[in-house]
């Protein structure tokens, strides 16, 4: 007997469709075991990472009420304490590695009283510690560079207000500073680094974190507070060293202009007159603190104290008349600001570059006004004052930095 033609046709094509389902079923079943089981895996990783980190859930214990068993209440687990920070070694979710700067007031190596330059970074102060990197720039590392190189008989200490890590293969320019062994990267706590001050009371207010210019504020604060700890010289981040400071008088400051003093160059000895004038300023700054305004801290400060010490309002006489003012020497500003905050284009200039160097021929320091020259992208293959004076008092931050400085 015969099948009909179309009979044999649509068999056919049931088996040939039944073959296709078939091999779809096999493969979406095979896709569903694999993905089940990288879940599975996930899951257990991530369970493995809970144990490693998390302590043992304590266990319910049974006691006897009249003859009975009964199962005590779960017990409530105290709230974990914040990050202290103080592991050497921790890692994000990226895998990278961070290495915990260690606290000023629990290291080792303390700063030995007067014998010191203090590097300030305040940027990311805030009252509660959160992990964050050190942000540092070139330029920065110039400055610090250049301190160390000139005063090796000085510790150079670079204080983080808010940063707490620092990667640990570091940026190019902190490892261009691991060649120096005089310098120690360290952070601090306001709260805790203000104890035992007179200023203790005043910080536990938190004026502070409520300034509208919190960053330079804290700066101001910070510095005075740091020479009425250990004394020494507080430098800022946006100079360059040209010279030793090593035997510089025991207490003095600089005069940017013929009205006031500034406070970006300053030494206090850790005991006499200059802890004296340190805890000065640090009244005077309570006193005259203006969270909505720049300039209520910081060289004005310094000015203030200055004329009640050399018991005059004019800073010609403080420069000529040193014997007048208990013991700190105020210098001119060629020393440390010889050019001003409106030339400060004169640095990054080529044109400017002989008059610029001929001005500053005789400074310990030059000042490159960073509030306004930070944004002032320049090459480092460009001749000007600042690259030159660059390449000599911090070569290996400079080098790092390639081809913008």
């Amino acid at each position: 007997m015969k099948v009909p033609r179309v009979l044999a046709i649509g068999s056919s094509l049931l088996l040939v469709f039944g073959v296709i389902m078939t091999f779809n079923w096999m493969i979406s079943r095979s896709l569903v075991y694999k993905m089940s089981g990288a879940a599975h895996r996930k899951h257990a990783d991530l369970k493995n990472a809970i144990k490693r980190t998390s302590k043992p859930h304590p266990k319910r214990k049974k006691t006897t009420v009249q003859g009975k068993t009964r199962k005590l209440k779960q017990p409530v687990l105290k709230k974990q304490p914040r990050v202290t920070f103080d592991k050497l070694n921790s890692k994000n979710e990226s895998g990278k590695s961070y290495l915990s700067l260690l606290d000023i007031l629990k290291a080792k190596n303390q700063p030995k009283h007067g014998k010191n330059i203090f590097f300030l970074q305040t940027t990311g102060v805030q009252k509660e510690e959160t992990l964050q990197l050190i942000k540092l720039t070139a330029r920065e590392a110039c400055a610090i560079e250049s301190a160390a190189l000139h005063n090796p008989g000085l510790t150079v200490f670079v204080l983080f207000a808010g940063a707490t890590h620092r990667m640990y293969s570091g940026n190019p320019w902190i490892r261009s500073l691991n060649f120096y062994k005089n310098i120690r990267l360290r952070r601090l706590n306001l709260l805790r680094y203000a104890a035992g001050t007179p200023i203790e009371k005043w910080i536990k207010l938190g004026k502070i974190y409520k300034s509208k210019y919190i960053f330079p504020h804290a700066s101001d604060l910070l510095r005075y507070l740091t020479l009425y700890k250990y004394g020494g010289i507080y430098l800022d981040l946006d100079v360059v060293v040209l010279r030793s400071l090593e035997k510089m008088p025991p207490n003095f400051t600089g005069a940017e202009t013929s009205k006031s003093l500034a406070c970006g160059v300053m030494k206090m000895s850790s005991t006499g007159e200059g802890h004296q004038i340190a805890a000065l300023c640090l009244q005077d700054l309570q006193a005259n603190f203006n969270a909505n305004n720049w300039g209520s801290i910081g060289p004005a400060v310094i000015t203030r104290v200055a004329k009640k010490t050399c018991n005059t309002t004019r800073i010609q006489a403080m420069i000529d008349k040193p014997s007048h003012c208990k013991g700190l020497t105020v210098f001119d500003a060629k020393a440390f600001y010889a050019i001003p905050w409106r030339q400060w284009m004169d640095f990054f200039r080529s044109s400017s570059l002989n008059k610029t160097l001929k001005a500053t021929s005789n400074s310990y320091v030059i000042h490159v006004w960073n509030k306004f020259s930070k944004f002032q992208r320049l090459r480092a293959r460009e001749i000007t004052a600042y690259t030159k004076y660059a390449r000599t008092n911090c070569p290996r931050a400079f080098a790092a930095a390639g081809d913008f400085f």
